[in-house]
Order: C-alpha cells, then structure tokens, then sequence
C-alpha cells in the first residue's frame, strides 16, 4: 500500500483535450498501454469530464471475465483520500480542525509523542509529516499475504504508546500508513460512530456509490480476484473497520466515475462541501505539496490532484484537474508497483502531452548479455548463482532451489515464481551490476569478488553488554522485515527471504555495511530502550519499530 509518487512533467503548451473521449478511443489507449503486457493485468479505465468514457481491457482479451462492472477492486490507499473527506466533514460541522492538536482526540489518558514541545496536529496526519511510525506494529499478523488483518484499533493505539518523533511535526514529508489507521479511529471516536457506517452515510450514500464498502459487501456487487504481476492469484487484503481507512475501500469503477463527478463538482450533494475543503493546499513546513491525502502534482500553471493505490493484488490510480474538469481512474487486478504502476497510463488520459508508456512484453534476451551476467555474486551477504543456458538465465541463491528468469522488453529479468524484478546494470562501473527490486527495496548485487575487496574494517568496536542493546525484528514494510542479531559477536542483519549480513559499528547507534550501500541507525526512547531503526540505501530511508516477536508468514 506503498504511495510511489508520480508527478506530473511541468508544461506550457495549451490543453489539448478539448473533444470528449468516446469508449472506443478509451479502450484503443488502453490496450496500447497493456495489450500483451507480460504481467496478465486487466484494467478498468475511465475518463471523466461532462460525459464518461469507460473501458475494461486485459492484455490477454481472453480474460476479460475476470473484470466487469458489477465488480469490485481493492483500491488500496486511494481510501486515504475518502478518509480525509469524512475529516473534511466534521471541520465543516465544526466538530474539528486541522489545527487541533491530535491529543484533543484521542481516549482519556492517551497522549501523542511531542518533539521539543511541539505537537502533531490534525494537518500533520493528512499531508504525511506527522513524523509518526511509517506502518503499524506487524507482530500480531497470521500471514503477510494478508498483513493487515490482525492489525487492532488498540494496538494502534499501544503502538502511540511508545512512538517517539525526531523531529518537529510538519517539517518533513515521511509517508505513513501507520498514521492514517490513527486518523481512522479519531475521525470514527468523534463522529460517534463506527467507520464503515460513517462512510457510507456521509459519502457513499451521498455521492452515489452503491457498491462501495469496506466489509460489508452489497448483495449485488463481486468481488474481483486479485493477482501478482506474474499471473499468480493473490490472497485480499482486509482490515478492521476502525482502521480501515488506511485503504481497506473496494469499488466498482462506476462507483469510483461518481467519486471523480463529485470531486469535479459535477454532481451535487451533502458531501460536496467536505469534498471541496478537502481540496484545498494544506500549509506545513514541509516541501511536499499536499492537500487533505491528495498528492498536489504541477501542470502547467497550476496543481492536480493525484493519489495511487496498491495492496497485494491490486493497483489503483485516481486523479483530476479542477482547471479543465477533467478526472481519471485506473483500476486494476494486478499488482503492477514493481513493473511502474498505472501512472503512465493515468498521467496520459489526464493530459495528453504526457507519456501513454508501452506495455511490458516477454523478450529473448541477447546470449552475449547472459554470458556476460553469469557468474557468482553477493546481495544482502546472500550469495546468489546466476546461469546462462539454452538462451535463459537462472538464479539460485545459497541454500535454495534454482529458478528460471524471465526478460521483458524493457531489459528487466524477472523470477517467473514470485514478484520482483532484477535490473542489470553495464553502463555505469560505478553502481552494481544488478539492482534486485521487491517490495519497495532496491537491492545491488554486487560480484562476488568485488564485493569482498569493498568489505571495510570494523571502525568502531562494541563490548558484547554494548551491542545487546539492537537484536529484534523490526517492521520496515510488508512483507518486509529486518531481524538482527548477534553470531560470533557481531552484530548481523537479515531481511525477510534474504541472507544475513553483518553491520559494522561507524558511530553511536550507526551501521553500515558498506559493501552493499547500507547504513543502520538505531533510536532509542526516553528510557535509552532500542525502539526502532532507519534502513537507509540507495538515497531512500525506511524505518521500522521493534516488535517483540517475528510475526508469522513473514
């Protein structure tokens, strides 16, 4: 359920959709994103203006069955936007404002973490600067097909408990899935009323969404079977309803054509007024432009509204420009984050200038290419085979079985048995030669010998009471998580499905394991207790709270 911003490319030219788009025209652009595409997506599409265009394509058309209007898709966090409408709600009612302090708001007793005084208000929690946990507490969960499930209105609120902030609330843009399943139970505790009731009553009644829910599924409506970017069904994400609002919303895409009429004014109802407030910028120090959930995108002259949305099975994208009255949705039944997303698709119904992108389609790669990849390498501290025969190219890291990889038109492999995508590198000597991607990690794979001439020394050495103080399994993002440990009086690190690797002291509750661009900060609560850590590579930081256990399936 991973936001991968995309912004729009700044241009100056005039509009160019001045003619409405018909359905045929629909379909034609869509099937030249996806026709063939190597993942088996199908996609329902529409373009919103004074009339709809709709269309429901896969890049096999003999599956089209799997998708039809009468069923619904995991949205994922597009949810978040339909959140901050029912926040939206009660300032409007004068029942709340993005200026309370979120302690105002929570149960008797229960206080929100402050940096140097300074306290997470309402704003904080809609434009992601909160500086609250990245995701909730994952220790609890029965499968990490389905993370989610388990996650509790009170362990949200346990997980508050211990939260500590490094730095001051506003400052800086930091996505948050943990902190939209709070606001999910603050909205629910003021309003008075439990979630799912709420947002039918103020939004989908309203606005017309008939087949919308969160749990309880209308009589009339299906739900659409989810699957991974190689073709594989996969397992619905589903949540409790007080925390829902993070992206447990299902929609038909006619439901999602009359949430984009209501966004554009093009239909009126009690919930416009809350619609339009959610709308406008949201003011925090931070350089990211935000109104309440929605992404402020530049185009041309002014900002659009954009969110995406994912969970294990699905992609979604949803945008409009209030300029030209004009609005997008993207659904799909696949997840599509590691293969780009819906965004090029999107972005191009939303303004034609910009890219429409090709679908991804199954390549021969060139033999030179795989004798050239084939050899021994190093990711994680994980070694991993890679075998060059018969024109394909195998995998196999220590301790498994060998997998065959695919090759796409965009010069991508991929493990035809799970979703992710290895990206060879022959350009530039001075990054890996491949990049592994998986669930929001970018992996390099460096050779095997390079890899060993990077490892450094030891800079700072660590008593064994001294490095007690960091073993734990940490969430970072599902499915992915990071056990550290201790073998041999060295600290190791071990992410979910990779090999362990040692970390090497460089500072007070600072790692690295340098050969691999990794660097570990560990934080500590009032107490000097280990409560979380910092993954940083690549340019990117992931953090993670300490759990008290591994959680299952993970």
């Amino acid at each position: 359920m991973m936001l991968r911003l995309l912004l729009l490319c700044a241009l100056a030219s005039a509009h160019p959709n001045a003619a409405a788009m018909s359905d045929a025209d629909l379909k034609a652009l869509a099937e030249t994103r996806f026709l063939g595409d190597r993942t088996g997506a199908c996609v329902a599409v529409a373009v919103i203006e004074k009339t709809v265009a709709r269309a429901y394509v896969c890049a096999d058309p003999k599956q089209l069955a799997r998708i039809s209007p009468d069923k619904a898709f995991e949205i994922g966090s597009i949810s978040k936007t339909m959140t901050a409408a029912l926040l939206a709600d009660l300032i409007e009612q004068g029942k709340a404002s993005l200026d309370d302090p979120l302690d105002d708001y929570l149960p008797a007793g229960q206080k929100a973490p402050q940096f140097d005084g300074q306290r997470i208000l309402l704003r904080h929690v809609v434009t992601h600067t909160s500086g609250l946990p990245v995701v909730p507490d994952f220790s609890t969960a029965k499968s990490m097909d389905n993370p989610y499930a388990q996650v509790s209105e009170a362990s949200v609120l346990k997980t508050l408990s211990s939260a500590r902030l490094s730095r001051a609330p506003g400052s800086q843009y930091e996505y948050s899935n943990y902190a939209m399943m709070l606001m999910t139970s603050v909205i629910a505790r003021r309003a008075g009323s439990d979630f799912e009731a709420l947002m039918r009553k103020r939004l989908f009644a309203p606005t017309g969404m008939d087949g919308a829910f969160i749990k309880q599924k209308p009589a009339t409506v299906q739900l659409v079977q989810g699957h991974t970017p190689n073709g594989k069904p996969a397992s619905a994400w589903t949540f409790q309803t007080n925390v829902s609002g993070v992206g447990g919303v299902k929609a038909t895409l006619d439901d999602m054509v009359r949430y984009m009429q209501a966004q554009l004014g093009l239909s009126a109802s009690s919930a416009s007024p809350a619609l339009r407030l959610s709308q406008l910028p949201v003011k925090t120090e931070s350089s990211v432009p935000m109104a309440m959930n929605w992404m402020l995108a530049p185009l041309d002259d002014r900002r659009v509204f954009v969110h995406e949305g994912g969970t294990g099975g699905f992609s979604a994208f949803a945008a409009f420009d209030l300029k030209t009255q004009r609005a997008v949705v993207v659904l799909s039944d696949t997840a599509l984050t590691s293969t780009g997303g819906l965004g090029t698709l999107g972005n191009h119904l939303l303004d034609a200038r910009l890219p429409l992108g090709k679908p991804r389609l199954a390549a021969t790669p060139d033999p030179a290419l795989l004798e050239t990849l084939a050899g021994d390498y190093l990711m994680s501290g994980m070694p991993i085979r890679l075998r060059a025969e018969n024109g394909r190219l195998y995998a196999q890291a220590a301790g498994q079985v060998e997998y065959e990889l695919g090759f796409d038109s965009e010069g991508d492999f991929y493990p035809l048995g799970y979703d992710a995508i290895l990206r060879p590198n022959l350009r530039d000597a001075s990054k890996p030669p491949l990049t592994f991607f998986q669930s929001g990690a970018a992996l390099p794979m460096l050779r095997a010998d390079q890899a060993k001439a990077a490892e450094p020394a030891p800079t700072v050495m660590l008593t064994p009471a001294q490095l007690a103080d960091y073993p734990g399994v940490y969430a970072i993002m599902p499915p992915m998580f990071l056990k550290v440990f201790i073998e041999n009086g060295h600290l190791m690190a071990q992410a979910s499905g990779q090999g362990a690797f040692a970390l090497d002291a460089a500072g007070e509750d600072v790692f690295t394991a340098k050969a691999y661009g990794i660097e570990v900060r560990f934080e500590r609560d009032a107490a000097g207790k280990v409560v979380m850590l910092g993954l940083l590579q690549g340019g990117m930081e992931l953090k993670g709270a300490r759990m008290a256990e591994k959680p299952g399936g993970g």
